[in-house]
């Protein structure tokens, strides 16, 4: 039995290393075939797209083809309007400053003929008012002169009147303390605030 045992050993070596093989071309045959199918799948993507891209990108080439002279049409009227612009808004710059400076002189001037026109208004006030002032107060000092001395005339005319005092002492707290003047003319009342 010694000897047949290496034999079964190899047999089955040889039965283990057979499956294991067969089973190794079973994957690879499933592989083979998984890979033919999508193989056939990315060929007929393939072939739709050359059906439907070669068209569009035809059809692209001619749009681009007729676009592209527009474009530079285009491009270089916006070039030319961008240099006319410039130079239009540098004139207009300086037509803005030559009226700026312009309304600045005018306005200087306006301010200084204000400024006259106002120092000679006050000058005239001045003149007018040294003019009319001295004599009114003048006048007005004739005048109150004049009332002055009718009113001493016209008291030295009249007979002087007793004075009339009463004394505080003898007024009750509360009740008006008649004064006459010197001249007896003017009574004056008082009440008494002790």
């Amino acid at each position: 039995m010694h000897s047949q045992l290496p034999q079964i050993v190899q047999l089955l070596f040889t039965v283990v290393t057979a499956v294991g093989i067969l089973l190794q071309a079973l994957v690879l045959l499933g592989m083979y075939f998984a890979v033919r199918q999508s193989a056939k799948k990315l060929q007929a993507l393939g072939e739709e797209v050359k059906v439907h891209l070669v068209p569009t990108l035809i059809t692209a080439r001619k749009l681009l083809d007729d676009v592209a002279p527009k474009l530079k049409i285009a491009t270089s009227n916006l070039v030319e309007v961008s240099h006319a612009l410039r130079h239009e808004s540098t004139q207009v710059q300086a037509t803005v400053d030559g009226m700026l400076s312009k309304t600045n002189a005018q306005a200087e001037r306006v301010n200084e003929m204000l400024t006259a026109v106002l120092d000679s208004v006050e000058h005239a006030t001045a003149v007018l008012q040294h003019s009319v002032a001295t004599p009114v107060r003048r006048f007005s000092g004739i005048v109150a002169g004049v009332r002055a001395g009718f009113s001493t005339l016209r008291r030295k005319e009249k007979p002087p009147a007793a004075t009339e005092v009463e004394t505080a002492e003898e007024v009750p707290d509360g009740q008006p303390v008649t004064v006459l003047d010197d001249l007896g003319d003017l009574p004056v009342s008082h009440r008494n605030t002790r």
